[in-house]
Protein backbone atom coordinates (compact mmCIF):
# COMPACT_ATOMS: atom_id res chain seq x y z
CA UNK A 1 0.00 0.00 0.00
CA UNK A 2 1.39 3.54 -1.07
CA UNK A 3 1.60 6.21 0.71
CA UNK A 4 -1.75 7.49 -1.20
CA UNK A 5 -3.91 4.54 -0.96
CA UNK A 6 -3.17 4.38 2.63
CA UNK A 7 -5.01 8.47 2.96
CA UNK A 8 -7.10 7.03 0.94
CA UNK A 9 -7.87 3.82 3.25
CA UNK A 10 -8.10 6.41 6.24
CA UNK A 11 -10.83 9.09 4.78
CA UNK A 12 -13.32 5.22 4.55
CA UNK A 13 -12.29 4.46 7.80
CA UNK A 14 -13.28 4.58 11.40
CA UNK A 15 -9.88 6.09 12.07
CA UNK A 16 -10.40 8.63 9.89
CA UNK A 17 -13.74 9.53 11.68
CA UNK A 18 -12.15 9.56 14.81
CA UNK A 19 -9.68 12.28 13.79
CA UNK A 20 -10.33 16.43 15.25
CA UNK A 21 -12.58 18.30 12.56
CA UNK A 22 -9.71 20.52 11.44
CA UNK A 23 -7.66 17.12 10.46
CA UNK A 24 -10.41 15.73 8.84
CA UNK A 25 -11.00 18.38 6.77
CA UNK A 26 -7.55 18.90 5.81
CA UNK A 27 -7.05 15.33 4.67
CA UNK A 28 -10.35 15.78 2.51
CA UNK A 29 -9.36 18.91 0.61
CA UNK A 30 -5.72 18.05 0.05
CA UNK A 31 -3.72 15.07 -1.52
CA UNK A 32 -0.69 17.51 0.00
CA UNK A 33 0.19 19.40 2.83
CA UNK A 34 3.75 20.48 3.73
CA UNK A 35 4.65 19.38 7.77
CA UNK A 36 7.44 20.31 9.18
CA UNK A 37 8.76 18.46 12.85
CA UNK A 38 9.53 20.39 15.24
CA UNK A 39 12.05 18.38 18.12
CA UNK A 40 12.93 19.79 21.33
CA UNK A 41 16.60 19.47 20.50
CA UNK A 42 18.61 21.07 18.13
CA UNK A 43 17.23 23.93 15.29
CA UNK A 44 14.31 22.90 13.69
CA UNK A 45 13.05 26.42 12.75
CA UNK A 46 15.43 26.84 9.52
CA UNK A 47 14.92 27.71 6.05
CA UNK A 48 11.84 29.53 6.53
CA UNK A 49 11.10 30.51 2.60
CA UNK A 50 12.04 27.16 1.46
CA UNK A 51 8.61 25.44 2.07
CA UNK A 52 6.64 28.09 -0.10
CA UNK A 53 8.81 27.72 -2.67
CA UNK A 54 8.17 24.08 -2.97
CA UNK A 55 4.86 24.29 -2.43
CA UNK A 56 4.74 26.66 -5.73
CA UNK A 57 6.25 24.25 -7.59
CA UNK A 58 3.80 21.20 -6.75
CA UNK A 59 1.03 23.24 -7.85
CA UNK A 60 2.86 24.55 -11.21
CA UNK A 61 3.95 21.39 -12.12
CA UNK A 62 1.75 18.61 -11.22
CA UNK A 63 -2.08 18.52 -10.67
CA UNK A 64 -1.84 17.62 -6.94
CA UNK A 65 -4.37 19.46 -4.96
CA UNK A 66 -2.03 21.45 -2.17
CA UNK A 67 -2.58 23.33 0.83
CA UNK A 68 -1.00 26.29 0.19
CA UNK A 69 0.26 26.43 4.30
CA UNK A 70 2.63 25.00 5.54
CA UNK A 71 2.05 23.13 9.14
CA UNK A 72 4.86 23.14 11.61
CA UNK A 73 4.20 20.39 14.27
CA UNK A 74 5.65 18.94 16.83
CA UNK A 75 7.60 15.56 16.41
CA UNK A 76 5.66 14.48 19.98
CA UNK A 77 2.14 15.30 18.46
CA UNK A 78 0.30 12.15 17.45
CA UNK A 79 -0.97 14.58 15.00
CA UNK A 80 1.98 14.51 12.79
CA UNK A 81 0.92 10.69 12.32
CA UNK A 82 -1.73 11.99 9.75
CA UNK A 83 1.20 13.94 7.40
CA UNK A 84 1.44 12.63 3.95
CA UNK A 85 4.86 13.79 3.86
CA UNK A 86 7.21 15.53 6.86
CA UNK A 87 10.30 17.22 6.86
CA UNK A 88 13.14 17.19 9.42
CA UNK A 89 16.51 19.97 9.55
CA UNK A 90 18.91 21.49 11.82
CA UNK A 91 22.33 22.63 12.27
CA UNK A 92 22.52 21.25 15.75
CA UNK A 93 22.08 18.32 18.15
CA UNK A 94 19.41 15.84 17.30
CA UNK A 95 18.18 13.65 20.42
CA UNK A 96 15.10 12.84 20.06
CA UNK A 97 13.30 12.17 23.51
CA UNK A 98 10.63 9.04 24.37
CA UNK A 99 7.62 10.54 22.59
CA UNK A 100 9.82 11.90 19.68
CA UNK A 101 11.11 8.79 18.63
CA UNK A 102 7.61 6.89 19.19
CA UNK A 103 6.18 9.08 16.86
CA UNK A 104 9.23 9.02 14.50
CA UNK A 105 9.30 4.76 14.50
CA UNK A 106 5.65 4.65 14.39
CA UNK A 107 5.30 7.18 11.28
CA UNK A 108 7.96 5.17 9.10
CA UNK A 109 6.93 2.10 9.85
CA UNK A 110 3.11 2.66 9.27
CA UNK A 111 3.89 4.20 5.41
CA UNK A 112 4.95 7.54 6.40
CA UNK A 113 7.99 9.51 4.08
CA UNK A 114 10.39 12.08 6.45
CA UNK A 115 12.66 14.18 4.35
CA UNK A 116 15.97 14.86 6.64
CA UNK A 117 18.43 17.53 5.65
CA UNK A 118 21.64 18.51 7.35
CA UNK A 119 21.88 21.90 7.36
CA UNK A 120 25.77 21.89 8.14
CA UNK A 121 26.20 20.27 4.33
CA UNK A 122 28.55 18.52 5.49
CA UNK A 123 29.02 14.31 7.23
CA UNK A 124 31.00 14.64 10.39
CA UNK A 125 29.04 17.81 11.73
CA UNK A 126 26.70 18.00 15.01
CA UNK A 127 23.55 17.11 13.22
CA UNK A 128 25.07 15.04 10.98
CA UNK A 129 26.53 12.84 13.27
CA UNK A 130 23.51 13.02 16.08
CA UNK A 131 20.60 11.93 14.06
CA UNK A 132 22.63 8.85 12.07
CA UNK A 133 23.14 7.98 15.62
CA UNK A 134 19.32 8.49 16.33
CA UNK A 135 18.67 6.27 13.16
CA UNK A 136 20.48 3.39 14.04
CA UNK A 137 19.10 3.23 17.71
CA UNK A 138 15.56 3.16 16.02
CA UNK A 139 15.67 1.08 12.96
CA UNK A 140 19.19 -0.72 13.72
CA UNK A 141 22.99 0.08 12.75
CA UNK A 142 22.54 -0.86 9.39
CA UNK A 143 19.31 1.14 8.24
CA UNK A 144 20.80 3.85 6.46
CA UNK A 145 22.15 3.35 3.46
CA UNK A 146 23.63 5.47 0.40
CA UNK A 147 20.40 5.01 -2.63
CA UNK A 148 22.36 4.12 -6.25
CA UNK A 149 21.45 6.85 -8.73
CA UNK A 150 19.27 4.37 -9.94
CA UNK A 151 17.05 4.44 -7.61
CA UNK A 152 12.78 5.40 -8.43
CA UNK A 153 13.08 8.64 -6.83
CA UNK A 154 15.43 10.14 -9.46
CA UNK A 155 12.74 9.46 -11.94
CA UNK A 156 9.54 9.86 -10.18
CA UNK A 157 8.51 13.01 -12.07
CA UNK A 158 11.27 14.67 -13.58
CA UNK A 159 14.43 12.43 -15.03
CA UNK A 160 17.88 13.09 -12.88
CA UNK A 161 19.79 10.39 -14.16
CA UNK A 162 23.06 11.19 -12.31
CA UNK A 163 21.62 11.11 -9.09
CA UNK A 164 20.91 13.78 -6.88
CA UNK A 165 21.47 17.34 -8.06
CA UNK A 166 24.26 19.34 -6.59
CA UNK A 167 23.72 22.59 -4.47
CA UNK A 168 25.42 25.73 -4.63
CA UNK A 169 26.84 25.41 -1.20
CA UNK A 170 29.30 21.74 -2.54
CA UNK A 171 29.78 23.54 -5.71
CA UNK A 172 31.12 26.65 -4.07
CA UNK A 173 33.25 24.60 -1.85
CA UNK A 174 31.50 25.09 1.27
CA UNK A 175 30.60 23.06 4.38
CA UNK A 176 33.40 19.83 4.14
CA UNK A 177 34.62 20.80 0.48
CA UNK A 178 32.69 17.70 -0.70
CA UNK A 179 29.66 17.07 -3.70
CA UNK A 180 28.29 15.01 -2.22
CA UNK A 181 27.02 12.34 -5.07
CA UNK A 182 24.46 10.01 -3.01
CA UNK A 183 21.48 10.49 -0.60
CA UNK A 184 20.97 8.03 2.19
CA UNK A 185 17.67 6.32 3.31
CA UNK A 186 15.99 3.93 5.00
CA UNK A 187 13.65 0.93 3.06
CA UNK A 188 10.56 -0.33 5.08
CA UNK A 189 8.97 -3.14 3.27
CA UNK A 190 11.01 -2.03 0.02
CA UNK A 191 9.84 1.31 0.19
CA UNK A 192 11.95 4.51 1.73
CA UNK A 193 10.56 5.62 4.55
CA UNK A 194 13.46 8.17 5.12
CA UNK A 195 15.30 10.46 2.87
CA UNK A 196 18.37 11.88 4.50
CA UNK A 197 20.86 14.65 2.75
CA UNK A 198 24.00 16.06 3.39
CA UNK A 199 23.83 18.92 0.81
CA UNK A 200 21.36 20.82 2.60
CA UNK A 201 18.67 21.58 -0.16
CA UNK A 202 16.30 23.34 2.28
CA UNK A 203 18.93 26.39 2.19
CA UNK A 204 19.42 25.82 -1.31
CA UNK A 205 15.26 26.35 -2.31
CA UNK A 206 14.95 29.03 0.31
CA UNK A 207 14.74 32.68 -1.51
CA UNK A 208 12.86 34.72 -2.35
CA UNK A 209 10.32 32.98 -4.78
CA UNK A 210 10.93 36.15 -7.44
CA UNK A 211 14.28 35.38 -7.69
CA UNK A 212 13.29 31.62 -9.37
CA UNK A 213 12.46 33.97 -12.79
CA UNK A 214 16.50 34.17 -12.85
CA UNK A 215 17.22 30.42 -12.34
CA UNK A 216 18.76 28.91 -15.26
CA UNK A 217 16.85 25.63 -14.55
CA UNK A 218 14.51 25.92 -11.47
CA UNK A 219 16.29 23.82 -8.33
CA UNK A 220 13.26 22.66 -6.98
CA UNK A 221 12.18 20.71 -9.35
CA UNK A 222 14.60 17.86 -7.26
CA UNK A 223 11.75 18.95 -4.52
CA UNK A 224 8.89 18.07 -6.37
CA UNK A 225 10.70 14.52 -7.06
CA UNK A 226 10.51 13.54 -3.71
CA UNK A 227 7.31 14.42 -2.70
CA UNK A 228 5.91 12.48 -5.89
CA UNK A 229 7.73 9.62 -4.88
CA UNK A 230 6.75 9.70 -1.23
CA UNK A 231 2.74 9.99 -1.94
CA UNK A 232 2.95 7.35 -4.98
CA UNK A 233 5.36 4.87 -3.57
Amino acid sequence: MNRAQFLRLMLGSAAFAALPAPARAQAGRYDFWFTRLKYDSGDWDVDARMPSNVITSLIDYTSLRVDPTEHVIALSDPRMLEAPFCYLAGHKLVEFNAAERQNFVRYVRNGGFVFVDDCNHDIDGLFAKSFEAQMAKLFGPKALNKLPNTHALYRSFFRFPEGPPATGFELNGWGDDLVHDYLKGIQIDGRLGVLYSNKDYGCEWDYDWRNKRFLAEDNTRFAVNIVMYALNS
